[in-house]
C-alpha cells in the first residue's frame, strides 16, 4: 500500500512538474515574440521601412513615456483613467447580478425583458456617449456610465444564463429536502454559476475599459483617452502610441487580476 501511495505521489508530482514546464515554455514563448516584435519596428523605423513620425518606433514611445512620467502627466492620466474603470466594472458586476437573480426569480420578468436586453445589448454603445454628456455633462459621471452601458447588458444575459444551465437535479433536491426558492438561488443556483461569473467578468473588466476610453474621447480633459485624443489632434503621434501601449498594459494587467481571483477560487473551492 505504501508503494502504491509513493507511485501516486510521484506521478502527481511528475504531472506537476510538467505542468510547471508547459506555463513556463509559453510564457517564454510570449517573451520572444515580443522581443522580435519590437526589434522588427525599431529596426524598421531606422532603417525607413516605415516613417517613424507616423508609426513612431520604441525608442521614441520609450522617451516619450519617461518625459511624460517626469512630470507627472502620465501618471494623472493613468490614475483617472484606472479610477473610472474599476468603478465602472464594479457597477457592471453589482447591477448585471442584481438583474439577472430578479429576472431569475421572475419567469414572466425574464420573458418580457429578455429582447429588450438583446436589443440594448447589440446597439452600438458609441452612439449612446452623446446622449449622456446632454443628459449628464462632461465628467467623470458620464464616463463612468459610458463605461457601464458598454458591458452591462451583455453581462446581465451572461449572468442569467448561467442561473438558467444550473443542474435542474440538485434543484429538485433542494426542494424534495423542503428547502424554497431563496435556498435554491444561494445553495445552488448561485455557488453552481461561478466559473461563468468568473468568465464574465474577465470579459467585462475590458469592455469597461473600452467605454471609459470611449467616453474620455468626448467628455473628458483627463484620462489616455483624452491623451488620444489630443495627440492626434496635434499630431503627437508618439503621445498617441505611448497611450496605447500604456492601455494594452492596463488591460492586460486587469485581465491578469481576474485570473489570479478566479485561480484563488478554484483551490478554494476545489472547482
Amino acid at each position: 500500500m505504501r508503494t502504491e501511495g509513493k507511485k501516486k505521489l510521484t506521478r502527481q508530482e511528475e504531472f506537476m512538474r510538467q505542468h510547471r514546464r508547459h506555463h513556463h515554455q509559453i510564457a517564454l514563448w510570449r517573451i520572444i515574440v515580443f522581443v522580435l516584435f519590437l526589434a522588427l519596428w525599431e529596426l524598421s523605423a531606422d532603417l525607413h521601412w516605415i516613417d517613424s513620425f507616423f508609426f513612431s518606433s520604441p525608442s521614441r514611445v520609450a522617451a516619450c513615456f519617461v518625459k511624460q512620467i517626469r512630470t507627472n502627466s502620465m501618471l494623472s492620466h493613468i490614475g483617472v483613467t484606472l479610477f473610472e474603470t474599476i468603478v465602472s466594472f464594479l457597477l457592471v458586476l453589482l447591477i448585471s447580478l442584481v438583474a439577472s437573480t430578479l429576472l431569475w426569480y421572475s419567469r414572466k420578468l425574464s420573458e418580457v425583458l429578455e429582447p429588450y436586453l438583446v436589443v440594448l445589448n447589440s446597439l452600438p454603445k458609441s452612439a449612446l456617449a452623446p446622449l449622456f454628456i446632454v443628459w449628464l455633462g462632461t465628467g467623470a459621471t458620464t464616463i463612468i456610465v459610458a463605461g457601464i452601458s458598454v458591458a452591462v447588458f451583455g453581462s446581465i444575459i451572461s449572468f442569467y444564463t448561467g442561473f438558467r444551465q444550473v443542474d435542474e437535479e440538485k434543484i429538485t433536491l433542494i426542494y424534495t429536502l423542503g428547502g424554497g426558492r431563496r435556498d435554491v438561488f444561494t445553495k445552488v443556483v448561485l455557488p453552481g454559476s461561478v466559473p461563468i461569473l468568473l468568465s464574465t467578468a474577465k470579459v467585462n473588466i475590458g469592455l469597461a475599459l473600452v467605454g471609459v476610453i470611449i467616453g474620455e474621447f468626448l467628455a473628458a480633459r483627463r484620462g489616455l483617452g483624452y491623451l488620444i485624443i489630443y495627440g492626434s489632434q496635434v499630431f503627437k503621434l508618439d503621445m498617441v502610441i505611448t497611450s496605447i501601449i500604456v492601455l494594452c498594459v492596463i488591460a492586460l494587467l486587469f485581465y491578469k487580476s481576474i485570473q489570479i481571483i478566479e485561480h484563488q477560487i478554484k483551490i478554494r473551492f476545489k472547482m
